[in-house]
């Protein structure tokens, strides 16, 4: 049977037996056929089913490299190496030969993108405007408070909309504010003043009873916020406010961090204020440059001013 043959009884399997959609079958399809018309070209012909199972390590990372040269991202060849493996899974199980270097090869790990922070200018004139983008003044109080609360707690959209009335932060109070985050884990994040000030202006003015423990921040017709109407609302305020398309509930969060890091704060600290587990997570959260850590090494190192 030929390498071709085999494809083709594989690529109807995935469609028969694994009842793949059609955009998957031709997604691997299409990858299959890149890696086949490699080998016809890498070993001057392409191997028949038997001649899979010789293929050997120095042959698959051939073929990673040809596509990085060719512009395929890590991610495209990750995808491109699963269907790789799918099929000769496949090989394996119809009593075909096994590839030994196959199960030898790492795959290509794709970079995270890096988070887009606002800059401190543009964060400014969100959290000091934010207040004047809705004609209904509980609204606009509203939008103002989670504004500040996203940026100046570093929450996530989640983690804000779930807080009840009773964890409001209110002036007067000294106390941290508790915050359930991914995985049921808890951390304490410090309120700023004006953070305290902004959430009881928009209770004062909200026209809906908040029982203790019914959500804190409320819709126009009184039901819970949900993140759909927060993105909209931040949406309505980066056209009004001229605000680059990566203002976000989220991108508040980013900020957050970035412009912590910038005043110099700890790493440390930045993590347990996002509620990271790792410290690796936080500095990809950050995306920390080179010049950033070559400043840092330069004034923190007891040696850096002699090297």
């Amino acid at each position: 049977m030929t390498a071709d043959e085999a494809c083709g009884a594989f690529l109807a399997w995935l469609a028969a037996e694994r009842r793949a959609s059609p955009l998957t079958v031709r997604a691997y399809e299409g990858d299959l056929a890149r890696f086949f018309a490699f080998l016809a070209d890498h070993l001057g012909g392409c191997p028949d089913r038997s001649g899979l199972g010789r293929l050997a390590l120095s042959d698959f990372r051939a073929f990673l490299a040809r596509r990085a040269a060719e512009g395929a991202s890590n991610a495209t060849r990750a995808r491109e190496l699963a269907a790789i493996r799918s099929f000769f899974r496949f090989l394996v199980r119809t009593g075909g030969p096994d590839c030994p270097a196959l199960k030898l090869l790492s795959t290509p790990k794709g970079r995270r993108p890096a988070p887009r922070a606002l800059t401190v200018a543009e964060t400014l004139r969100l959290t000091e405007e934010a207040e004047t983008l809705d004609e209904r003044p509980w609204i606009a109080a509203r939008d103002a408070a989670l504004v500040l609360l996203l940026y100046g707690c570093g929450l996530r959209s989640a983690e804000a909309l779930s807080l009840r009335r009773r964890d409001a932060p209110l002036p007067g109070q000294d106390r941290p504010l508790r915050i359930a985050g991914k995985g049921a884990k808890e951390r304490e994040v410090p309120v700023l003043a004006i953070v305290r000030a902004a959430i009881a202006r928009y209770l004062a003015l909200c026209p809906y009873t908040l029982a203790p423990d019914s959500p804190l921040f409320r819709g126009a017709r009184g039901a819970p916020l949900n993140d759909r109407l927060l993105r909209r609302a931040m949406q309505r305020a980066r056209v009004a406010l001229g605000l680059p398309d990566r203002a976000s509930p989220h991108s508040l969060r980013h900020s957050f961090a970035t412009h912590l890091l910038a005043g110099g704060a700890d790493l440390r600290v930045i993590q347990a204020l996002l509620g990271h587990a790792s410290l690796s997570t936080t500095q990809r959260y950050l995306a920390l440059d080179e010049k950033h850590l070559l400043e840092v090494w330069r004034a923190a190192h007891p040696r850096a001013k002699h090297a």
